[in-house]
């Protein structure tokens, strides 16, 4: 693992909006939403954005874990564990996530487990309808599972 000192977090700023898009669309997420105010980013020791994540609210008044994503080369060296984990920690309580079925495993390790439609906040409900008729999502035999951690 990465020691901390190659990166830090930090609240994003206005300025760090283009990096954010671009860590969104390289990691094949939904780009809409992306509010640069409910960021956190990693910024590595050169001062580049290298990772990024925000909790999004939505109008049903659930709270979504999203938009997790760290650059290529950075990947698998402690930034996004460290991104989650600070969101985590700043948003105690109930939130969901949605994921491709194959990161469900990474996820249950900071407490989130899948549940099914009945479960999920109307928003979720209406995502995972549309995403169970979008063949795309399944080109790698995954599918679209959505996420909990209780309270």
């Amino acid at each position: 693992m990465q020691p901390a000192s190659d990166f830090h977090l930090r609240k994003a700023s206005a300025s760090d909006s283009r990096a954010i898009r671009k860590l969104v669309i390289a990691g094949g997420i939904n780009p809409t939403g992306l509010d640069w105010r409910r960021f956190v980013v990693a910024v590595s020791e050169e001062g580049e954005v290298i990772g990024c994540g925000q909790v999004k609210p939505h109008g049903d008044g659930s709270q979504e874990l999203a938009s997790i994503a760290v650059a290529q080369e950075r990947r698998g060296k402690g930034a996004a564990r460290a991104i989650i984990e600070g969101l985590l920690e700043d948003n105690p309580g109930e939130l969901y996530l949605m994921c491709r079925s194959g990161l469900s495993g990474l996820y249950e390790k900071f407490g989130f487990r899948a549940i099914q439609e009945e479960e999920m906040p109307r928003y979720f409900q209406k995502v995972s309808r549309l995403a169970g008729l979008v063949e795309v999502l399944r080109r790698d035999g995954e599918s679209l599972t959505v996420m909990k951690r209780d309270a």
